[in-house]
């Protein structure tokens, strides 16, 4: 036993000594390192230079058009055109049966020959007994019979001139030429068919170049509207279009798209409509590519030339809240703060910011969902393409014309 104890050496004894201490320190948890604060994309704040503005909802109407019909009776016998093709002015469309109203023409003529040739022999008739009637060769009876006879027979190459040009005017109806250069839809009548005035409209021809936008605004806008335009002694010009530089007229398409060409008001309506307090107001857009077709609804946006700068966002940087709308901002010390916002008008992918936001502020645009108020974050700077509403590592290259914002493109376009 003591050579057992002196084979345990001094070193030994204090591993023996200390293992329950050992024991209880290893099953402690090990303090954890703290996690990073979580990343997300931000943006600063950019200006857009924005005017005041309305937006409607417009109907596009055809510049003209025009329902090709029969204005005789007859079968079709000729169709000169492609449907849904253009065709150009005085273009024959359509043919009707022409044998009847030939013949109809034919006997109008040789009736009007007859009774010119017996309105001569009448007159001749006639000044012979004048000569007569002085020295008593004829009465004053048979006179009066003669004067009689030549007074008819004027009224009856009146009538017979009538009557060829009926027939003439017929005639023509069997050939429907186009009125105007336009497109033309689909035909409802083929060849062989019958038709006649009271058939419905063979064809339907429509110019769409220019085209007409067609809204409604409220009596209080259109009250506005007279008193904005009325001239320097303050008549109002109800007719008349607002001066190019005053106003902005925008069309977009159902798409979201924006037409190329601006327009002009062309036509304010006269009166209101007692039932629903509103006036009818035309605008006139370019049309050279036919892309607006007529019937299409979509958004007119009248917008004054004189603009003020406004705050602009992505509109998916905005949030709906009880108390409305809201954007995430990070400060500077990198602290998420909730801001709410009143939002204006829309400029495509962006939204204006009416209150709430302002030049310079950095909003949360991704990792929305990874935080909340009052939250650290690491903040990544990104860029916003305005025409698009995509984000970029880099700024968007800048024409030598465009203003550069914060970090938005700089355009103006609806």
């Amino acid at each position: 036993m003591p050579s057992l104890l002196a084979s345990i050496t001094p070193v030994r004894l204090l591993l023996v000594a200390f293992a329950p201490f050992m024991l209880i320190a290893c099953s402690e948890e090990a303090p954890q390192q703290k996690a990073p604060p979580p990343a997300v994309s931000v943006i600063e704040v950019g200006t857009q230079e924005v005017g005041e503005y309305g937006e409607f909802v417009a109907r596009t109407d055809a510049y003209k058009t025009v329902d090709l019909r029969a204005r005789v009776e007859g079968s079709i016998t000729k169709r000169l055109f492609t449907e849904g093709l253009s065709v150009e002015k005085d273009q024959l469309l359509f043919e009707i049966d022409r044998e009847n109203y030939e013949a109809a023409f034919q006997e109008a003529d040789a009736n009007l020959k007859s009774t010119q040739a017996e309105k001569l022999r009448t007159e001749r008739d006639y000044q012979r007994g004048l000569e007569l009637r002085p020295n008593g060769y004829i009465s004053q009876s048979d006179l009066d019979t003669l004067a009689s006879n030549s007074v008819k027979a004027r009224a009856s190459v009146k009538g017979a001139q009538a009557a060829l040009k009926n027939a003439q005017v017929n005639l023509s109806y069997t050939r429907i030429y186009a009125p105007f250069a336009g497109e033309i839809g689909t035909v409802r009548y083929n060849v062989g068919n019958l038709v006649g005035p009271s058939s419905e409209p063979l064809a339907t021809l429509l110019k769409d170049d220019p085209i007409y936008a067609n809204i409604q605004i409220n009596e209080s806008s259109y009250i506005t509207y007279l008193q904005e335009f009325s001239d320097e002694h303050g008549e109002v010009r109800v007719h008349s279009q607002p001066p190019q530089d005053a106003v902005t007229i925008t069309l977009i398409l159902p798409n979201g798209t924006t037409h190329e060409h601006k327009g002009t008001i062309n036509y304010a309506g006269i009166e209101v409509n007692s039932s629903t307090g509103t006036v009818n107001l035309r605008a006139q857009f370019p049309n050279p590519t036919g892309i607006v077709r007529p019937g299409l609804y979509g958004t007119l946006i009248i917008e004054s030339q004189d603009k003020v700068t406004q705050p602009v966002i992505p509109q998916y940087a905005v949030q709906e809240g009880q108390q409305g709308k809201f954007v995430l901002i990070v400060d500077a010390n990198n602290t998420v703060k909730s801001r709410n916002v009143k939002v204006g008008r829309r400029l495509g992918p962006l939204w204006v910011v009416t209150a709430g936001l302002q030049a310079g502020d950095k909003i949360i645009v991704e990792g929305l969902q990874k935080v909340r108020a009052g939250a650290a974050v690491t903040a990544v700077l990104k860029y916003l393409d305005s025409k698009t509403g995509s984000l970029k590592a880099q700024p968007p290259e800048l024409n030598s014309l465009e203003q550069a914002p914060l970090n938005t493109d700089s355009t103006n376009d609806a």
